[in-house]
């Protein structure tokens, strides 16, 4: 395996987290970037920490695993804990695994194997992504996906429309990264505030893309073509 996962590793209590460090120390499809002995601090520091994965306690003073593991985007975790009763709650949040302490070397690096296909599974693979929405947790279905703007009500947040003409309103995500969630060639950013499926377009002209999407006037969804994003959308729609 060429490319290693860069990982951060996290226990509060300093021995446990010493003996997983030199666990992971002997795998050579991880690199651990930094351990951590306090979640709130690994919390503060995320902004500025490039990694894959986190390997992480659940049971921990301030803020629990489980509840850190789903501030994070994009990143994949494996929960090691002595605690069985988690275990259901970890993979609703889409861990890549769950072992119970003690850790052996043999099932870390099972985990860690689990890791590496799933971060090297091309996005083709996916067909959903599981995000925060004003209604709790959904999981988006990319085939469901007309487009997505930014809410009126708080930036911050994205309105998708849906096929079946309802939107969803996503909680506190950048359109950075749902494009990388989103298959590449199924979808383009078109200006700042939306992105566009390629199955959704009726036409366009330079400046305007009309959808199939019908709104309550009777008349087709028309969204703007700035010139920043038209070159990469003209390679999206083949022209």
């Amino acid at each position: 395996m060429n490319t290693k996962l860069k990982c951060l590793l996290l226990d509060d209590e300093l021995p446990g987290l010493m003996y997983l460090k030199m666990l992971c120390e002997q795998v050579p499809e991880v690199e651990i970037v930094k351990t951590y002995n306090n979640p709130e601090k690994l919390l503060t520091e995320i902004p500025n920490l490039d990694f894959d994965l986190l390997i992480s306690d659940i049971e921990m003073p301030g803020i629990d695993g489980l509840h850190l593991a789903e501030m994070l985007e994009n990143k994949l975790v494996i929960f090691c804990t002595a605690y069985k009763e988690y275990a259901a709650d970890a993979f609703n949040i889409d861990a890549v695994d769950y072992i119970t302490k003690p850790v052996k070397l043999e099932r870390l690096q099972k985990a860690i194997a689990k890791a590496y296909e799933r971060f090297n599974k091309p996005d083709t693979a996916k067909q959903f992504i599981q995000l925060n929405t004003d209604k709790g947790k959904t999981l988006l279905y990319f085939n469901q996906i007309q487009y997505i703007k930014t809410a009126i009500s708080d930036s911050r947040d994205k309105s998708v429309l849906l096929s079946d003409g309802s939107f969803l309103n996503l909680k506190n995500v950048k359109f950075d990264t749902l494009l990388k969630e989103l298959p590449e060639a199924d979808f383009c950013r078109i200006n700042k505030k939306e992105i566009v499926a390629v199955k959704a377009i009726k036409f366009f002209n330079h400046n305007e893309i009309v959808l199939h999407h019908l709104e309550e006037n009777n008349k087709n969804t028309t969204l703007i073509l700035s010139e920043t994003y038209r070159s990469d959308f003209l390679k999206k729609v083949k022209i």
